[in-house]
């Protein structure tokens, strides 16, 4: 769903991809504060101690540090969408100059109001410039974190897309090379509903390889599905049954492209072709809470079910391996045996799609 986030982003003019993250989400100012507290110490720490530990000292200087923090991440929060389009190192020069242009602003304020030790005009230039290079080198420090891990992430998010792209070039040769076969056995019985297959087959491509999306929408889904039924159905005829319950589905529910057609495939070849008296495949599907569920069942007997062949075993394996790339660890693909039939349930937390993010 980053691909979503994104596109959001960019409409907005905002750019993601920016290595300063957003530091007012609550996550990254607790980060930074826990940081802060921790110089803090290292600061008071270093000091020499006469008379013990001076926890006065300690609860000024975490004070000081904190409103420089704090300052610091509104500002950066705020320009963080001009910041953006900036060359990155213009960026982050401009970062570090304005959080070294709050330390000394706050240490003015604190000599101003006398929170500080008053000492020679030289002590004084020496304490700004203390000030000035602690905060240059904690900036610089944080920001080369945030630029590593920026970066880490475009890496593993490239790695992520190669993978899911190598799956979906898998399915879709898959999907042609088994929906041929089908085809292929209507030639000698039925030209007729064989020529009417390949025609359905052609707008059945048409709608599947038109474009590269990872994600579709589940009514466009649906209706490839649909199509490939069609074209099953010249082939089985009435020993195929179909039991839909899908209409609570919202149109614009995600969905990674070819996952409804192979678990049906699925279904066909090991629930319904190899009895004479055919059988009934029941689709359901339910979305609740921001949780998006699909079961499709089908009958299931020990004596005529065929061995599990590659090319089905490769198209569930990739799917399972899609929605977990795309949907993270809690999106699984399971599959259950019981009272006579063969359960695949597929699940996967999502958001719906927006008008403007419809392929991805």
């Amino acid at each position: 769903m980053s691909a979503l986030r994104r596109a959001g982003d960019q409409a907005s003019g905002v750019d993601r991809e920016f290595f300063v993250p957003e530091l007012c989400q609550p996550q990254a100012l607790l980060m930074l504060v826990l940081l802060a507290e921790l110089l803090v110490w290292v600061l008071v720490l270093a000091e020499p101690m006469h008379g013990g530990f001076n926890w006065q000292r300690l609860a000024l200087v975490s004070l000081f540090v904190q409103w420089i923090v704090l300052l610091s991440a509104a500002a950066l929060c705020g320009l963080r969408p001009w910041l953006a389009r900036l060359p990155t190192g213009l960026a982050g020069g401009l970062c570090c100059a304005g959080v070294v242009g709050l330390t000394l602003a706050c240490t003015a304020v604190t000599d101003y109001f006398h929170l500080s030790d008053q000492g020679m005009p030289a002590e004084e230039a020496s304490r700004y410039l203390r000030h000035a290079l602690i905060a240059l080198i904690m900036s610089v420090l944080l920001l080369r974190y945030f630029y590593l891990q920026g970066q880490w992430k475009r890496q593993q998010q490239a790695e992520l897309q190669a993978r899911i792209a190598a799956l979906q070039a898998r399915i879709k040769p898959h999907f042609l090379f088994n929906s041929l076969n089908s085809i292929a056995s209507l030639v000698a019985s039925d030209p007729g509903k064989a020529e009417q297959a390949v025609l359905d087959l052609s707008d059945l491509f048409r709608a599947s390889l038109g474009g590269s999306a990872s994600l579709v929408r589940w009514r466009d889904e649906l209706e490839l599905a649909q199509r490939y039924l069609s074209i099953e159905q010249y082939r089985l005829g009435e020993r195929l049954q179909l039991d839909w319950r899908v209409d609570t589905i919202p149109d614009d529910v995600p969905i990674p492209q070819l996952t409804l057609q192979p678990l049906l495939e699925n279904a066909l070849i090991h629930g319904v072709a190899p009895r004479v008296e055919g059988g009934r495949v029941s689709i359901e599907a339910d979305y609740l809470g921001g949780e998006f569920i699909l079961s499709i069942s089908n009958p299931y007997d020990e004596a005529s079910v065929r061995p599990v062949s590659g090319g089905t075993h490769q198209a569930l394996e990739n799917i399972g391996a899609r929605i977990a790339a795309l949907f993270g660890p809690r999106a699984s693909l399971s599959v259950e045996r019981r009272d006579g039939r063969y359960f695949t349930c597929l699940r996967y937390p999502c958001a719906r799609l927006t008008q403007e993010s419809s392929a991805i």
